[in-house]
């Protein structure tokens, strides 16, 4: 039988105390952090991919073995759909048939968020499925929405899916797109076929699976 997962353990039982006070602080500041020398490389690929076939932009941020990007290109046939992962061993296990609409990178996240900015271009949707969740209430600040690289998510725009199996992580985001003015919908996941080995996981487990959807409204973007 394949092996069972663990439901999220964690030494926090509500929102952080200090969700509101750390993400106010990072949407009034400027993050400026080099981007890694691989990334750079990633992205590169990716400019030279969009000159060959310019397409509207699908992220599938920290895509794992990229079988959800695969999955999203067959939904999303007019775009590139764009998987990220830092690991290359992540990434080296991918098992899907080649299409012409998505490409897989090995890069950190917040660089290629970072790139894509700088360069002008912006994101159609942008899924982010099952990222670590970083459960210890310490390490709020590695989480998506408590990470200083956060507004560079806003600023690319489009519309967003955020999935977890811990509701907590969820209701957190949903709370950080609120304080930047871009509320949305928290809810539980329906049953359907699972996008990510994660999610097939959580659910042969009896994990309860969470999303937040909603849309980065043109003009509104934090700056």
């Amino acid at each position: 039988m394949p092996a069972q997962s663990r439901a999220v353990s964690s030494n926090q039982r509500d929102l952080h105390p200090r969700l509101c006070t750390v993400v106010k602080r990072h949407l009034q500041s400027s993050y400026r952090r080099p981007a890694a020398p691989h990334s750079v490389t990633a992205f590169r690929l990716l400019l030279a991919r969009l000159a060959q076939d310019p397409r509207p932009l699908v992220l599938d941020s920290f895509c794992g073995t990229g079988q959800s990007t695969a999955i999203l290109a067959g939904r999303h046939p007019g775009h590139l759909v764009v998987g990220i992962d830092k690991s290359g061993h992540r990434l080296g296990r991918h098992a899907g048939a080649p299409a012409d609409n998505y490409l897989l990178l090995q890069a950190d996240c917040g660089d290629l968020w970072q790139l894509l900015l700088r360069e002008g271009l912006t994101v159609d949707r942008h899924y982010l499925l099952y990222p670590n969740p970083w459960p210890k209430a310490r390490h709020l600040q590695r989480r998506i929405h408590g990470h200083a690289s956060f507004p560079w998510l806003l600023r690319l725009g489009g519309h967003i899916e955020l999935r977890s199996n811990w509701q907590l992580y969820v209701e957190e985001f949903g709370v950080a797109m609120h304080l930047a003015g871009h509320p949305g919908v928290v809810a539980r996941l329906p049953e359907a076929p699972a996008i990510t080995l994660f999610e097939e996981k959580y659910r042969r487990s009896g994990h309860s699976l969470w999303c937040f959807r909603g849309r980065i409204q043109p003009g509104r973007a934090v700056t």
